[in-house]
């Protein structure tokens, strides 16, 4: 089941193939396990990353649509996600199949599974709420700790040879989640589901509704005789099946001596061996069901639009409307932003009748922020020949504005915000984003594209880029 979960919730197959990280509609809806948004295979949300960017969003409605989202999975299920649905979860069982001596839990790992409440009060609430309050986003259980988004996006990023401009990013930020990421698998062979127990702030929410949920392990305490049998079975610091460290993995059902513990809301079956060709043929039935719509999940977004194609003005022959070097740029209008918010008024990168250079960045990228200062030189040097266009993402847009009246008030810079409306999504998926930040495109007058940077760029880059036009 967690191999299952695992591929439909990594389901844009083509993303590893060709480096880039679906953004569309789906990515919309939060995922019920950790599984990284930047992953290139991942078609949903991390709750824990929208949670974290939703307190810095100035729609309300966003924090209420990603917290009433939590909420169902937390009354539905609790901590049986971790245990059934979690993609990292299933990655820390197989290296626990590696055949070494392990550590067993004790009175130390159960101290230490109370760590990950305060990486959930500490990383995802009190930290990125106090940022929210500056207007600028920091998810940071995302940024500083978590290592499904290490392996599942950064690696399988940067794994890709299309993506190879973004070792030039790396930096020491990279380095420490990367030491932490293989700390933690390296851990997770020794020790069971380490990342599970101690760090994993989801699991910690999911877990305090363990009680509640509609679905998990319960005891009949009318036929328990404390026998300890559930207890020794666990790998997991459980004190009883169900409570806030359970998983409900199942393991204790079919421990229990007097069967004193089941499946909330789940009827056993009253005569195993009558009804067995009945649950043979449910679950052959369940079987073709699932493999169906993993299928047709898969299929969906491997779907592909071809680049339109339309006639030079110039030379009579076809240009390609696409997102490489010698592509005409596709056009968008994208509306204008300011110190005082999002305006109505539009530009189109693609037909400003000047060399143009389009970045996209955010306030929440810190590679952003460190090379907008080069742009905003280009901009004044360059004004009467050179439109540099800043294009923040859609994803909180609503935090450029306070950035652009304390930081830029006068700049040249035409400051505008993704729209997230075209056919592939976004104007940044368009132009051939891969989903990493910054993202630099140089278009001469014409709209032809010149020259892209996958990475962060100097003031010298891009004068080079103007000149080479000229």
């Amino acid at each position: 089941m967690q191999l299952y979960f695992g591929l439909l919730f990594n389901a844009n197959l083509k993303g590893y193939l060709t480096g880039n990280i679906y953004k569309g509609n789906t990515k919309n809806v939060c995922v019920p396990g950790i599984n990284c948004y930047s992953c290139p295979g991942a078609v949903g949300a991390c709750p824990i990353g929208s949670l974290q960017g939703s307190f810095s969003s100035a729609n309300r409605n966003t924090l209420y649509y990603v917290a009433g989202i939590l909420l169902i999975y937390c009354v539905m299920f609790g901590r049986m996600i971790c245990g059934w649905l979690c993609p990292f979860g299933l990655v820390q069982e197989l290296l626990y199949k590696i055949k070494t001596p392990k550590i067993r839990k004790s009175p130390v790992t159960r101290v230490l599974s109370w760590l990950k409440y305060a990486i959930l009060i500490f990383f995802v609430l009190i930290v990125p709420i106090m940022y929210a309050f500056r207007s600028t986003p920091l998810p940071a259980f995302c940024k500083y700790i978590c290592p499904a988004g290490t392996l599942e996006g950064g690696l399988a990023l940067l794994s890709n040879k299309a993506n190879e401009g973004f070792f030039s990013m790396l930096g020491p930020l990279f380095t420490w989640k990367f030491l932490l990421m293989v700390s933690i698998l390296v851990g997770a062979v020794f020790i069971f589901r380490l990342f599970c127990r101690f760090i994993c702030p989801l699991g910690a929410l999911y877990g305090l509704f363990n009680k509640l949920s509609f679905f998990g392990i319960q005891v009949d305490t009318s036929k328990c005789i404390h026998c300890g049998m559930c207890t020794n079975t666990c790998r997991l610091d459980i004190r009883y099946p169900g409570d806030q460290e359970c998983i409900s993995c199942g393991e204790c059902v079919q421990a229990c001596p007097t069967k004193a513990i089941r499946w909330k809301n789940w009827k056993p079956y009253s005569n195993e061996k009558r009804q067995s060709p009945y649950r043979l043929v449910i679950r052959i039935i369940s079987a073709v069901l699932m493999v169906t719509i993993l299928a047709g999940v898969v299929g969906y977004y491997w779907v592909t639009t071809p680049d339109p194609i339309i006639q030079n003005p110039d030379t009579g022959g076809e240009l390609v409307v696409g997102n490489a070097v010698g592509n005409l740029c596709p056009g968008a209008d994208l509306q204008i932003i300011t110190g005082n918010g999002i305006q109505s008024e539009t530009v189109d990168p693609s037909k400003t009748g000047k060399i143009t250079i389009i970045n996209f960045w955010g306030t929440w990228c810190s590679g952003c922020i460190l090379e907008l200062p080069y742009f905003d030189q280009i901009a004044s040097d360059y004004q009467d020949t050179v439109a540099v266009i800043a294009v923040h993402t859609n994803s909180l847009a609503d935090t450029a504005p306070t950035y652009i009246s304390e930081h830029y008030p006068n700049s040249k810079l035409i400051f505008v915000k993704d729209n997230g409306q075209l056919p592939n999504e976004e104007y940044y998926l368009a132009l051939g984003g891969r989903g990493a930040y910054p993202y630099t495109i140089v278009l001469d007058e014409n709209g032809i594209i010149t020259e892209i940077f996958f990475s962060s760029v100097h003031y010298e880059d891009l004068k080079n880029a103007i000149e080479n036009i000229g």
